[in-house]
């Protein structure tokens, strides 16, 4: 069976699933909250499915995200196009990128995409572990990811692996010496966040279920400021702790390093801006990332 799909009803049903009402979606869009529901009413109709979950928030249905995900493709092409045509409409290109790989070397990135006209780059946030998830739901149309399985729809290119390095300021490191080993169990361990498993991966290797202290610092910047003043230890980014190792702002504790491989995933559209976008995050990562895939950490 062919669906009619009609452009303005996928914009409909992506300005829910973006704002999660119909009355904020009606907002977005500049028209009634009646005009919003009408909309995804037909294209509930035309696709035999129900699209949005009407809870608080609302939410797109499994079937309403294959939707969601097609209207925001569609959204990047129409303005590809009107920006070839008029030069007037900037391109928007949601991202996804964990904090690590912003702090240390997607900068290189944005320094390009800063060089481009029509271009409104949309970072998000999110632990490379889990940003597939936000390529699957249409919320990104690329994403920084440790999975090589690429997502439907989507291909994936290997950026390389960073590797991480077990360090803490020296006054941690000296309290918490037993002999020539850390007493892992007893010395405190700083984490970005919930998602944050890597420190535990490596207490794990040393049969350490959970520390006794682990405290939580959600912003990059402020975290490694935390590791480096002596509120505990942790894995850092080698390239960003590297001055600090050498200058012995920070020691490097005696144990295992980690390294993380990194994979660009990106939809399968023919987008020029897309496709400029790629090249940069390849080259970014050639100039940072240690060649090969490593061991698997968050």
């Amino acid at each position: 069976m062919q669906v009619d799909l009609n452009p303005g009803q996928l914009d409909a049903l992506v300005a829910i699933a973006d704002h999660g009402s119909f009355d904020a979606a009606a907002r977005q869009l500049h028209i009634t909250p009646s005009a919003v529901s009408q909309r995804i009413r037909a294209l509930e109709a035309a696709a035999g499915q129900v699209l949005i979950s009407r809870g608080t928030p609302c939410r797109p249905t499994p079937h309403g995200e294959w939707l969601v995900r097609l209207g925001r493709q569609t959204r990047l092409l129409y303005a590809e196009a009107a920006q070839a045509i008029t030069a007037a409409t900037a391109v928007d290109l949601p991202v996804a990128v964990n904090a690590d790989s912003l702090a240390v070397w997607f900068g290189d990135v944005l320094a390009e995409v800063a060089t481009w006209d029509g271009a409104a780059l949309k970072l998000r946030v999110e632990d490379q572990g889990y940003s597939q998830d936000l390529l699957r739901s249409g919320d990104v149309l690329a994403a920084v990811t440790s999975d090589p399985a690429a997502a439907q729809g989507c291909s994936v290119h290997p950026l390389g692996a960073l590797r991480y390095v077990p360090a803490a300021a020296p006054v941690v490191a000296d309290r918490w010496r037993r002999g020539e080993s850390p007493d892992w169990a007893a010395m405190p361990v700083v984490v970005f966040g919930d998602k944050d498993d890597l420190q535990h991966e490596l207490l794990r290797r040393y049969g350490v279920d959970s520390p006794a202290v682990a405290h939580q610092v959600p912003t990059t910047a402020d975290f490694y400021t935390a590791v480096r003043v002596g509120l505990g230890w942790a894995m850092l980014p080698e390239p960003q702790a590297r001055a600090d190792l050498a200058s012995g702002a920070l020691v490097r504790l005696p144990a295992e390093v980690i390294e993380v491989p990194l994979y660009w995933q990106r939809w399968r559209l023919d987008s020029p801006k897309l496709a400029a976008l790629t090249e940069a995050v390849r080259a970014a990562a050639a100039r940072h990332l240690r060649p090969g895939d490593g061991k698997d950490g968050h």
